[in-house]
């Protein structure tokens, strides 16, 4: 009899072999060269800002996060490809994800490039559009679907679901696995249904427009953001990390590096629950969390004492914050948060 199970695993691993050669052959990042990417005028910090306006041009198309990321990944390989100036860059990150817009989304969610261009509030015409998409699609020899972040993402996290459904209770799997080990621990708490997806999502989108965070692939990037997670909420992470590791063939060295660099760049950003929203303390749903010396680095950074364990509760709590029901208009997903203060577990209040 056949093992439905070993063989949704090894599925898995083919999307994510297939991900990994698509990654290897079609990777291109620009390189900075005295501030500015190479042999162009455009400065580091120019970049960045034009990826946080994909990001609010994304959101105000109401695109999908793989479309957003798959933009990035074009813009980027453009830049690595052409001595590009400034004037145009502007026109080639939308034309970007414009291009991966036709990619991944639905026709009825695009519209013509005619309503984009308005609805955008930007100054290009139709024919400058499509005049940048056909030097796009010459330039990369219209192969544009290369593997994102975003997409590693969701393969990691359904390897993890798949192989070691006992690590995510909480979520809503099809075979019911999650209920069953919730109702088996009382002492873990429920949360909603692909928070850690969700979390995920959002903290590489910010990564994507971090320079320091270019010359890491988009595997080695996923993975070093789900592995800082699995430190914190995981108690035997290790063995989980590294069949990770192993699978999406990632340099130690390299992967280490990155996670550094992402575990500084994330706390450097706050984020917050939706402005005005209501919450109450619910004792009775504080537990006891897992003890790792990665977190009591990065508790100790931010100011906390790492003697009182109850702490890591209040840490904890903070992070059951992030609801993927929350209204997505009020989330600014691509902006610098103000400062937070850790505290208990909170759900909104009852009217």
């Amino acid at each position: 009899m056949k093992n439905p199970e070993a063989a949704e695993g090894r599925r898995l691993v083919g999307l994510l072999e297939a991900a990994l050669v698509r990654e290897a052959r079609l990777w291109k990042i620009p390189i900075l060269k005295n501030g500015c990417i190479q042999g162009t005028d455009i400065s580091s910090l120019q970049h960045q800002q034009v990826i946080l306006w994909l990001g609010e041009m994304s959101r105000l198309f109401v695109f999908c996060p793989e479309t957003y990321a798959l933009g990035v990944c074009v813009l980027n390989r453009m830049l690595s490809t052409v001595k590009a100036q400034t004037k145009y860059l502007k026109c080639m990150a939308f034309t970007s994800l414009v291009l991966a817009a036709k990619i991944n989304e639905e026709d009825e969610v695009i519209g013509s490039v005619k309503d984009l261009v308005v609805q955008s509030g930007c100054n290009f015409s139709t024919a400058e559009i499509l005049r940048m998409e056909r030097i796009i699609l010459d330039k990369l020899h219209w192969d544009l679907y290369t593997a994102t972040p975003v997409d590693f993402i969701h393969i990691f996290h359904a390897l993890l679901v798949s192989g070691h459904p006992h690590l995510i209770p909480s979520l809503s799997l099809h075979s019911g696995v999650g209920s069953a080990a919730g109702a088996a621990d009382p002492g873990i708490q429920k949360r909603p249904p692909g928070l850690q997806v969700s979390l995920w999502t959002r903290q590489v989108q910010h990564c994507m427009a971090c320079h320091q965070l270019w010359q890491f692939k988009g595997s080695t990037l996923a993975l070093a953001i789900i592995t800082l997670e699995l430190e914190v909420v995981v108690a035997d992470w290790f063995p989980v990390f590294t069949d990770l590791l192993k699978k999406a063939h990632v340099d130690s060295a390299d992967f280490i590096h990155c996670k550094e660099i992402v575990d500084e760049y994330l706390h450097s950003l706050e984020f917050s629950l939706p402005a005005n929203a209501v919450y109450i303390l619910d004792g009775s749903q504080i537990q006891q969390q897992f003890w790792s010396p990665s977190l009591h680095r990065r508790l100790a950074r931010r100011g906390h004492g790492g003697e009182d364990r109850g702490e890591l509760d209040y840490y904890d709590g903070f992070k059951r914050l992030y609801n993927e029901e929350s209204n997505p208009e009020s989330e600014a997903v691509f902006e610098p948060k103000q400062k937070g203060v850790s505290c208990p577990p909170l759900h909104p209040a009852v009217h």
